[in-house]
């Protein structure tokens, strides 16, 4: 098995994700917090909430403000802050004031239903207890308090009696997985096994009764209770929720030793990575229930694809890498990291978007004209601040803040290099130094120090594994390059970073005839601030010819590629096409929606 070095571990160096992290301290994380603080959620742990108040506490607020608590958690334990760590403070002397004496704590169902806890699966109750959870774990680690530690310690075992002890609960597994690989996080701060025997309790449950009425709007596949874990072989229900529990699942996987929850977690990726996930690894097909829908249902202007579900399948993909060597789960956490979770924050790191749509048509937006509120639902065209369900933008801060998990890995006998951002690590007496202008720069030189014995392996992304170079002797397993290298000697690594075309499968429908650019693990779109209106006007030829530009607004490196556009003509049908000539602009997928509405594409008619 395959150990990640934590982030704690681990020193971003100058560049791309240093940049993010100090756009995340110095203005999201602020961001974040003055808006929950605008719609009431910071003043909701006060517990006054009464009839007739605005701000009527929501039963997901709980999770909302756990999410902002452990994101500053991340950033204090690198870069210490006195202001965030007293905001923190003040929240868990609030908890610790109103937890129950049983240990319950959830506010709306304290506040405002009390005689409704537990008594609804869908209502986020274990949802919020595990964000809450992670939190606590999160600012013991970094702070060495154990006030909120004790204080979520107390709630588990009071959700210990009720769900596994007691069975009195109206329900038997949460509707909203999360508290799964919640409590393994617990488990390992405290060493109290109960904790982990509690998720392998919900996770060994789920799926084994019907929890579901029969005229309820959904039905058991949306929550993954459709089978038993263990007989789940395909991604199903809502997306989010879903991966949560397949993050869970496999680390249940790896604690036991597994095999058939390994099994089912490994054909699972298979159905979301060769069916069910768009090129940005985006995952959630469909608005209605947030969901995965079926094999090749890849519709880009109608993604749901949200920023949560992309962060979701991320934590997938990191825990079947400790299990497996494979870099295909090494090349979806890239693809994520810099397409599906970056494009939900703006570039000035003040608002985000819920839905990451792969194409915007604005000339569809509005198409009723003579009919009343007949509007197509289409994802909105630019950035909120907030969202009545507000829990992407936490979500954001706490990643961003923790990116350096998902860097480097290590086993008896080898330190691998998953992903290539610039940093230093130290562990287990090793020293490892990585320094790039990745992702828009492929050279990258590593150096470790003192592996004792150990193996260095670097993970080849798809995009370059026809084409890459290292300066020492390597032997490709799984997808990643075993280097023999000289301790404390510098590899240098050239992976292929130019612009290319990809294609979709056949079976994808609406991506027949079209391509999509990526330059190394980035993905490319056109707007029509850049391009004018009506994007499917350019055909990109077969062979790509192209210049980088740096932009200077967005901050980004953009594509211009010589490709050509259809003649337009005044009648409504014609027996010819003409194309001339003209240069298209591409920005990363991230960046797109910072300029005012938009067209936008990201796939793109293909010679």
């Amino acid at each position: 098995m395959i150990n990640s070095v934590p982030f704690s571990k681990v020193i971003i160096g100058d560049g791309f994700w240093k940049d993010r992290q100090k756009l995340n301290h110095d203005v999201t994380i602020h961001a974040v917090r003055d808006r929950f603080t605008d719609t009431g959620r910071f003043e909701a742990f006060k517990f006054n909430w009464e009839e007739g108040k605005p701000n009527k506490p929501h039963f997901f607020w709980d999770s909302d403000v756990a999410k902002w608590l452990e994101s500053v958690a991340y950033i204090i334990e690198k870069e210490p802050d006195a202001l965030l760590e007293s905001q923190v403070d003040e929240v868990v002397d609030l908890i610790e004031k109103n937890q129950g004496e049983d240990g319950y704590f959830n506010i709306y169902f304290t506040v405002c239903e009390p005689d409704k806890r537990f008594s609804n699966r869908d209502w986020h109750e274990l949802y919020c207890a595990g964000h809450l959870t992670e939190a606590a774990v999160a600012y013991y680690n970094a702070t060495g308090k154990d006030k909120f530690l004790k204080c979520m310690c107390k709630y588990i075992d009071y959700i210990e009696k009720v769900f596994k002890i007691d069975n009195s609960a109206a329900f038997k597994t949460p509707g909203h997985e999360e508290i799964e690989l919640a409590l393994v996080k617990l488990y390992h701060c405290t060493g109290e096994k109960r904790y982990l025997e509690l998720s392998k309790y919900f996770i060994d449950k789920r799926g084994c009764q019907k929890e579901i009425p029969d005229d309820f709007w959904a039905n058991d596949i949306y929550y993954q209770s459709h089978k038993p874990c263990r007989e789940q072989l395909t991604a199903e229900g809502h997306s989010v929720r879903a991966c949560y529990l397949y993050s869970g699942m496999a680390d249940i996987a790896r604690e036991y030793n597994d095999a058939e929850l390994l099994n089912a977690c490994e054909h699972i990726f298979d159905d979301i990575y060769n069916h069910k996930m768009f090129v940005t690894a985006g995952i959630g097909q469909s608005h209605h229930g947030e969901a995965f829908t079926v094999p090749y249902d890849l519709q880009n202007d109608m993604a749901y694809t949200e920023t949560c579900a992309s962060i979701a399948l991320v934590y997938f993909a990191a825990r079947l890498q400790q299990l497996k060597l494979d870099s295909r789960y090494g090349d979806v956490i890239e693809r994520a990291i810099y397409n599906g979770i970056l494009s939900g924050v703006s570039i000035d790191g003040k608002s985000f978007f819920y839905e990451n749509p792969l194409e915007i048509l604005l000339s569809e937006h509005g198409r009723n004209v003579s009919v009343r509120n007949r509007d197509d639902r289409h994802p909105i065209t630019q950035r909120l601040e907030v969202f009545g369900c507000s829990c992407c933008p936490p979500n954001i801060t706490r990643f961003i803040a923790s990116i350096g998990d998902y860097i480097y890995g290590v086993d008896e006998k080898t330190v691998y290099v998953h992903q290539f951002i610039t940093s230093n690590a130290e562990f287990d007496g090793i020293r490892l130094m990585q320094k790039s202008g990745y992702p828009y720069d492929g050279n990258i030189v590593i150096k470790a120090e003192k592996l004792n014995g150990k193996k260095l392996a670097v993970r080849i992304p798809a995009y370059s594994k026809d084409n890459f170079s290292i300066s020492a002797d390597y032997e490709i397993k799984n997808g990643y390059a075993f280097i023999g290298a000289a301790d404390g000697e510098e590899i240098k690594i050239s992976l292929d970073v130019s612009p290319k075309k990809v294609y979709a499968n056949p079976l994808v429908d609406r991506d027949s005839g079209k391509c999509a650019i990526l330059a190394g693990p980035i993905v490319y779109c056109a707007e029509g601030c850049d391009n004018g209106s009506h994007l499917r006007m350019f055909r990109i030829p077969e062979k790509l010819e192209y210049k980088f530009e740096k932009n200077e607004k967005l901050g980004t490196v953009d594509v211009i590629l010589n490709a050509e556009k259809a003649e337009r003509t005044e009648t409504l049908y014609s027996f010819d096409k003409k194309y001339v000539p003209a240069d298209i602009r591409l920005i990363p997928y991230f960046a797109f929606a910072n300029r005012g509405e938009s067209d936008m594409a990201v796939w793109l008619i293909s010679k």
